[in-house]
């Protein structure tokens, strides 16, 4: 936008107009609006996304920690809760600990003998289910764990 313009003694003159400068200046700000606006979600949901990550890797972390136990000890308390809707006072975090863990063991019926469907009612004694969920949250993690590793 530079313009030449020869003043009255004959020089040429380069610039900007006070009206060529509004003009920008109104521009940016009217295209910078929106685009700020377009940026809030993705702001927003980056410390959704945190939390997320922060709590799955707090899952994965306890459900290492639970199948690094030894199986029978894992057993011993399965077959004592006998309900995979039971959490695991042993196992799970503290109650009233923020983002509370709990842990669900149960025996695994892998091969279906009883033919029921019921994977929780089985009598396979060498294969556990293993559940760690974030307390009132969706957010959760399964595994098997057998005893023949």
């Amino acid at each position: 936008m530079n313009r030449h313009r020869q003043s009255a003694t004959g020089k040429h003159e380069q610039g900007l107009t006070y009206v060529e400068v509004l003009i920008t200046t109104t521009l940016i700000a009217v295209t910078l609006i929106p685009a700020m606006e377009a940026l809030k979600p993705a702001v927003q949901g980056m410390s959704i996304h945190e939390a997320q990550t922060v709590r799955h890797y707090a899952l994965t972390a306890m459900l290492e920690e639970v199948l690094a136990k030894p199986f029978n000890e894992l057993d011993t308390e399965a077959v004592t809760i006998n309900n995979p809707n039971v959490a695991s006072s042993l196992y799970s975090d503290l109650p009233g600990s923020s983002d509370r863990r709990l842990v669900y063991l149960s025996r695994y019926d892998a091969d279906n003998a009883d033919g029921n469907g019921n994977v929780f009612d089985g009598t396979d004694e060498g294969l556990l289910w293993v559940k760690v969920e974030i307390e009132a949250m969706s957010q959760s993690i399964e595994g098997l764990t057998s005893r023949y590793e």
